[in-house]
């Protein structure tokens, strides 16, 4: 089980996370590409730092949001979708030739994200825009129960899809990532982030809200490194999740 991490947050003077200190800890990069956050310099930056620790590229295109921090939804036509898609990830993709490294994947952020797996004409929108980049990078989406429709649709496009959990968010018994503004949707306790994660590596399913075991078929796990707890709890799951020596 990988873990992914959003990271390449900073904006000029503003330092969002701590992009040094949970790098070495994690598998892949979500890197923002300037929509939402970030900016060339921080971009290129965290393509340098990913390369030092052998960590997977990934593009983090958002939504025209840097004072909502991309988690506004903001209506789009869908061909507007894949431009700002195209845009983005090819602007990290110029970047990484420039460090001579490669974009392996895309991850939508926030509200393009959430939009996306609620909408299949703005997932269709994203399939495009990926799609149309040269070096074919694969798209991560949310693991669901039945995520069967979106798969079939993405192969039909080229474009490999990547299933993602949550460490540290609840889930419903539909198998869908609790609200964030519903009690108990964000784990803060270690240990429950710990045993969600470890659950889903060693058995293929979470627990949800009402006690329920949803199977989830995931890739990797999305983690955060936002503050000195955060980068502690992603170095104990990289540790917990080393195959044993041996």
């Amino acid at each position: 089980m990988k873990l992914n991490c959003d990271l390449g947050e900073s904006f000029g003077a503003w330092k969002m996370g701590l992009d040094e200190q949970v790098m070495p800890w994690i598998d892949m990069a979500n890197i923002a590409c300037g929509f939402h956050a970030s900016d060339p310099d921080v971009m290129a930056q965290t393509i340098s730092l990913a390369l030092k620790h052998n960590v997977t590229i990934g593009a983090h295109p958002g939504y025209a949001d840097k004072q909502g921090f991309g988690r506004r939804s903001i209506p789009h036509t869908m061909a507007q979708v894949s431009q700002l898609v195209a845009y983005q990830v090819g602007a990290l993709q110029a970047l990484c030739r420039l460090k001579g490294a490669a974009v392996e994947y895309v991850k939508p952020h926030g509200a393009l994200y959430n939009d996306m797996m609620r909408d299949k004409g703005i997932f269709k929108a994203v399939v495009a825009g990926v799609a149309s980049m040269s070096e074919q990078p694969k798209l991560m989406v949310l693991a669901r129960s039945d995520n069967s429709d979106y798969q079939r649709y993405a192969e039909k496009k080229g474009v490999t899809l990547l299933f993602e959990a949550f460490a540290d968010r609840a889930y419903s018994p539909l198998g869908e990532l609790l609200p964030r503004t519903e009690e108990g949707a964000v784990f803060h306790q270690p240990e429950l982030i710990i045993e969600q994660v470890m659950t889903l590596s060693r058995h293929g399913y979470v627990t949800a809200i009402n006690g329920e075991r949803i199977p989830l078929q995931a890739d990797s796990v999305c983690v955060h490194g936002d503050n000195p707890e955060s980068v502690a709890m992603v170095q104990t799951l990289s540790q917990a999740l080393k195959p044993p020596q041996g």
